[in-house]
């Protein structure tokens, strides 16, 4: 018989999420992805792209001609029996409960959701927020004065794109409180999931958000508004409509994707400016420089830390052929702190970045992000108010971030205003 003590320990994969520590802080697990095997074949199957250049190559691969992977809905499924193996298998079917968005669908599918809702979700309806954003912003900062110091998370970072998305769908305040519940527990969809009571949670949420939307759907036919539901409703493209199911997958997309991801970039990007205390006094002294400093903060801290996709047919990248139907994770924030494509400084925190906008935080190709503009715009208020109105924000206390690998954020951060 073998003798247990002299047998080699396993070795560490070179990709490991569920690693001790790693949600807290996963850079140095993607900076030695991108310097020992940047396409890395792990041994659970799926590929892990983790450089700049690979990462945007991939997410844009894609057109009506030659389109070469797949954002199709199945691949959550499969990126959950790869990466949750050690925890236990998935069960249940809430991992396609969005299969109709246009998050999950292909062209051109993709192609005819996108363009019905890019009719109504323009720039120039965003644009016209602005004044409710800075209304909304300025109540929760005087909140926070009151308080001198609480929970930025609770008070601020949250609240916000949560009212601005539900303003923008014209959804009536009496049902804010429970759609705010569900749609945290559905964000949970878009990690890997080993717990099959979170995921029977999940599912039951899944379908009375669902049956919530239609209601507000079928009250919105009947009482129309100036909202961005009523226009959905209404969007037509060639004689084209959204039907009421593909309807209820874009609202719950709006929120479930838009709010958490904003929730990420404003809390993140806080935290990585009072780490930075010579960064936080340029923009105070130039608060033109806000919007470029959301930029940067997509950069620094993606609020999204992957993207998935199935390739269609094999795929060369890096020296490497990745097979057809491998399922490839698209490192985001991997590739935002790029040494490669940023300089040698990519792992550090500057507002005045030249090219911080460049990154890939929002995706790339046909699924970048619709409401990046949106998030901007939110970001962008926030940290110019923030910054304008406390000289004294400081830390109160230890951060903690929210244990999630994909929408990897902070569940608290405790400021004072000073």
């Amino acid at each position: 018989m073998t003798d247990l003590d002299q047998l080699e320990p396993l070795d560490e994969p070179l990709f490991n999420p569920f690693a001790p520590g790693y949600t807290d802080n996963p850079y140095p697990s993607y900076r030695r992805l991108r310097t020992e095997e940047p396409v890395h074949e792990h041994p659970f199957g799926f590929w892990v792209l983790s450089r700049h250049d690979d990462v945007s190559a991939l997410l844009r691969s894609a057109n009506s001609v030659d389109y070469r992977n797949s954002a199709e809905n199945s691949a959550a499924r499969l990126q959950a029996d790869a990466m949750i193996e050690a925890a236990g298998p998935a069960t249940g079917d809430t991992l396609d409960a969005y299969g109709l968005s246009m998050l999950d669908r292909d062209p051109p599918d993709h192609t005819r959701l996108r363009g019905l809702v890019s009719k109504v979700f323009t720039p120039r309806s965003v644009a016209a927020l602005e004044p409710f954003v800075t209304e909304l912003v300025d109540a929760s900062l005087d909140r926070h004065a009151e308080a001198g110091t609480a929970n930025l998370i609770e008070t601020v970072a949250f609240p916000i794109p949560f009212a601005v998305i539900s303003r923008m769908l014209g959804i009536p305040e009496t049902d804010h409180a429970r759609i705010r519940e569900l749609s945290g527990l559905l964000v949970r969809t878009l990690e890997p999931i080993g717990d099959p009571d979170l995921l029977m949670e999940i599912n039951r949420a899944r379908l009375e958000m669902q049956e919530i939307v239609r209601g507000l759907i079928a009250y919105k036919r009947e009482r129309p508004g100036e909202d961005l539901l009523t226009a959905l409703i209404a969007a037509e493209q060639d004689g084209d409509r959204l039907s009421d199911e593909e309807l209820v997958a874009q609202v719950i997309l709006l929120y479930v994707a838009g709010h958490e991801t904003t929730v990420n970039l404003i809390g993140n990007g806080t935290l990585a400016l009072l780490n930075a205390p010579e960064e936080l006094k340029k923009l105070r002294e130039s608060p033109r420089l806000a919007a470029n400093a959301v930029e940067e903060i997509l950069r620094y801290d993606s609020p999204v830390q992957q993207s998935r996709r199935i390739m269609l047919e094999p795929y060369e990248v890096g020296g490497k052929v990745i097979p057809k139907s491998a399922f490839v994770i698209a490192g985001l924030a991997a590739a935002n702190r790029d040494e490669s494509y940023w300089g040698p400084d990519a792992e550090e925190f500057r507002v005045e970045r030249p090219n911080a906008r460049n990154h890939v935080a929002f995706g790339g190709g046909p699924h970048h992000c619709l409401g990046a503009a949106l998030a901007r715009l939110e970001g962008r208020v926030v940290i110019e108010r923030m910054a304008e109105r406390f000289p004294g924000l400081a830390l109160a206390g230890e951060p903690v971030w929210n244990g999630r690998i994909n929408l990897r954020g902070l569940a608290t951060l405790p400021v004072t205003v000073g």
